[in-house]
């Protein structure tokens, strides 16, 4: 732990924001990345699930040093671990891919990605901290921007099923935000994201052993752009880089930047799905989505001059937890 004055707010938004984007930007991997198994016979089911697990298993020694024998933290926070888990991880997962399979790709990620709003909204609810007009003009902007850069004006209509299942992953993903904001469980970032990651994998193998979820897996190598790879890089890509560090990546920003903040940045994970759809799949974005690109990040911008101080948001005022 680093103690930190008010003179360290900048510090503590660096830091901050330079967790968050590497937590968009881990996140932004995972689909492209996973895109190459798929095509060869992986469900999806079974790449999340493996995913999950591989971070979990990779997480538990560090998570375990993390504790330094505080045991209590364990048994106190494992409300909190079950939460994460079961909301942030495995809701947000299994609700996003049965909303896709009644929406268009694009429409199920804007109904998911409206997770800012949620948040502030709740945060409004719960705790009284009303947004200034600032912060809404920067999440209307962003919206705007999601919504060129997600291009779903070519898809069908809506459907009342996938709209459930999307608003259910809206949740999930709203919860990634507020719980990780937490810091009054006590629980470093690294015990966090391993107990979580522990039980959101085990929710998702009772899901697929209950057929609920399919566990199809096909070890031919894995085929992108750039030409075929065997397919045990890139699981292990999506579990050490989309997974194990973009959830500890993002608790630790989400710590020092506020949910509220965190969600919009969280925004340009979708920026960067796109250039690594580029780089791995040759899908180029068209100019209408660099523009959408450009108002995202011109919202966030916005969105950070209109905040002020939060429940939530108290890391840049007085401390910064380190991973």
């Amino acid at each position: 732990m680093t103690a930190m004055t008010h003179d360290g707010r900048a510090s503590g938004f660096g830091s901050g924001l330079a967790f968050a984007l590497t937590s968009a930007v881990s996140f932004g991997l995972s689909g492209p990345l996973a895109r190459g198994l798929m095509d060869v016979g992986w469900s999806a089911g079974a790449t999340v699930t493996l995913r999950i697990l591989i971070a979990a298993a990779v997480l538990m020694v560090p998570a375990l040093i993390a504790l330094r024998g505080r045991w209590h933290l364990i048994r106190a926070g494992l409300p909190i671990m079950a939460a994460y888990g079961l909301s942030a991880v495995t809701l947000a997962q299994f609700a996003f891919f049965n909303s896709i399979r009644y929406l268009p790709v694009g429409m199920g990620l804007l109904i998911e990605y409206t997770a800012p709003v949620a948040v502030v909204v709740w945060l409004w609810l719960r705790h009284g901290h009303r947004p200034t007009w600032v912060t809404v003009l920067g999440a209307a902007i962003a919206a705007l921007g999601l919504v060129l850069v997600l291009d779903i004006f070519t898809g069908g209509q809506v459907n009342g099923l996938g709209l459930m299942w999307g608003l259910l992953a809206m949740f999930g993903a709203a919860s990634y935000f507020l719980i990780s904001a937490d810091e009054n469980n006590g629980l470093p970032p690294l015990v966090l994201a391993a107990g979580g990651l522990i039980i959101g994998g085990g929710a998702l193998l009772l899901l697929g052993g209950l057929g609920l979820v399919p566990m199809r897996m096909n070890f031919d190598d894995a085929r992108y752009a750039v030409g075929s790879i065997a397919w045990w890089w890139p699981v292990l890509g999506l579990g050490l880089i989309t997974a194990a560090l973009a959830y500890v990546a993002g608790i630790a920003g989400v710590r020092r930047l506020g949910s509220r903040l965190a969600s919009f940045v969280a925004l340009t994970e979708v920026l960067a799905a796109l250039g690594f759809a580029w780089l791995l799949l040759a899908e180029l974005p068209g100019p209408v989505q660099f523009v959408g690109a450009a108002l995202i990040l011109g919202g966030v911008i916005v969105v950070k001059l209109g905040e002020r101080p939060s429940p939530d948001h108290h890391l840049s005022d007085d401390l910064a937890v380190g991973v």
